[in-house]
């Protein structure tokens, strides 16, 4: 996990922080940035923004995201602008966290951090969306773990050990192609095949162990039962649905948000298991 901070070396803390919605001079949100949608959970709030992943910038719409990466840098400041800067309290910088597709790497990471910009953050945290999904589930992080998000553009498959990206597999296949007449034997299909190649180079028996225990599925994909019970039938495995699937990735980043907020990190000092911090 990746931590971006905003504030000076050294900066002192001019007030302590209490738990959201107490806390009036701190804001925070989580963020989970889809091909198709956006979601959002503000500190303090009970309900999740959920809306199309489009910017209007003239006569047409523009889908700044897409197949998983963002495409479109300016769009999506505007996006989020458009969004979110009137739902946040004025004269506040939030404490943002961020999902990142898993095989996207450092691209990803710099091109969200570059459009949350327009929020005036206090500090980005990006995770991988992977591990936001397995918070979201309660999932016991120290026993490997294998993740299928099907999402509306890009599927991933991801091992996590002890929390840590092991290994992991794409696809730029969706829910969006489910239209396509044999799109979910192809989805099916490709999600196996990933799998498949995973256990034949993992010379541990880690990736078989994750799948015996039964495979965590989310995203929108999670919501089809045929493509679901094509899974079963592929792998010989069975799958274990997040509830709300679909929004399993923001709910686990608002998790990673609530407990960064009260650490001492928001005063320079890096939380555990989330790396250095960084300008």
């Amino acid at each position: 996990m990746t931590v971006i901070r905003r504030l000076r070396a050294g900066s002192p803390i001019r007030h302590r922080h209490r738990p959201w919605p107490l806390c009036r001079r701190c804001c925070g949100l989580a963020l989970d940035m889809g091909s198709a949608r956006t979601r959002v959970w503000i500190a303090g709030r009970k309900t999740i923004i959920d809306v199309p992943t489009i910017t209007f910038p003239g006569a047409g719409a523009v889908h700044p995201i897409q197949r998983g990466a963002i495409v479109d840098v300016p769009g999506t400041a505007r996006m989020l602008d458009q969004l979110l800067s009137r739902r946040l309290p004025r004269l506040t910088r939030p404490l943002v966290v961020v999902t990142a597709p898993v095989l996207d790497g450092p691209a990803y990471r710099e091109r969200a951090r570059t459009a949350v910009e327009v929020l005036r953050p206090r500090a980005v945290l990006t995770v991988p969306t992977a591990r936001a999904i397995a918070l979201a589930a309660g999932a016991d992080l120290s026993l490997p773990l294998l993740v299928v998000d099907i999402g509306a553009h890009l599927t991933e498959v991801v091992l996590l050990v002890d929390g840590i990206v092991f290994d992991a597999r794409r696809t730029a296949l969706g829910t969006t192609d489910l239209a396509d007449a044999g799109a979910t034997a192809e989805i099916s299909e490709a999600i196996t095949d990933m799998i498949t190649s995973m256990l034949r180079q993992d010379r541990t028996s880690l990736t078989a162990d994750a799948l015996s225990r039964g495979a965590l599925l989310a995203g929108g994909g999670a919501l089809r039962p045929d493509l679901t019970r094509r899974l079963v039938g592929g792998l010989h495995a069975p799958l274990r649905s997040v509830p709300a699937p679909h929004t399993a990735a923001v709910r686990g980043a608002a998790k990673i948000l609530q407990a960064a907020h009260a650490h001492p990190s928001a005063g320079g000092t890096s939380p555990p298991g989330l790396g250095p911090l960084s300008r």
